[in-house]
């Protein structure tokens, strides 16, 4: 257990985020067909194999993140797992008006959370 602020502070951030993406992971597994059937209208192939790739990315990503002396691997998983998806689910140059503006702070937003989990992996290494 941490004894100094920075460290409690680096540990708090880890869990939250970390934990975060865990929660979403593994909620996410209820909604397997929907996300296979976004990722094949997107023409995307073997679209079952990427939505459990995906998976797999959110709870591992986080579970490293944040437990594991793995933050650096939890850190690559996840913004891995977050350009992929602002790729594939937030492409605003498809849009137009209010769905636009949605997607492009849904795409903020994931490039903020990048630059969290590379200070994870700084802070690991």
């Amino acid at each position: 257990m941490p004894t100094d602020l920075t460290s409690t502070l680096i540990l708090l951030a880890r869990l939250l985020l970390g934990g975060a993406f865990l929660i979403f992971g593994i909620r996410n597994i209820a909604n397997i067909g929907p996300l296979t059937a976004g990722l094949a209208a997107r023409g995307l192939p073997l679209p079952r194999m990427a939505a459990i790739i995906g998976l797999a990315l959110q709870i591992v990503g986080g579970a490293l993140t944040a437990i594991g002396p793995f933050g650096v691997w939890g850190g690559v998983a996840l913004i891995v797992f977050v350009v992929l998806a602002t790729m594939l689910f937030h492409n605003f140059w498809d849009y137009e008006g209010a769905d636009r503006a949605s997607h492009v702070n849904a795409t903020i937003m994931n490039a903020g959370l990048a630059g969290a989990f590379l200070l994870v992996i700084a802070v690991s290494l």
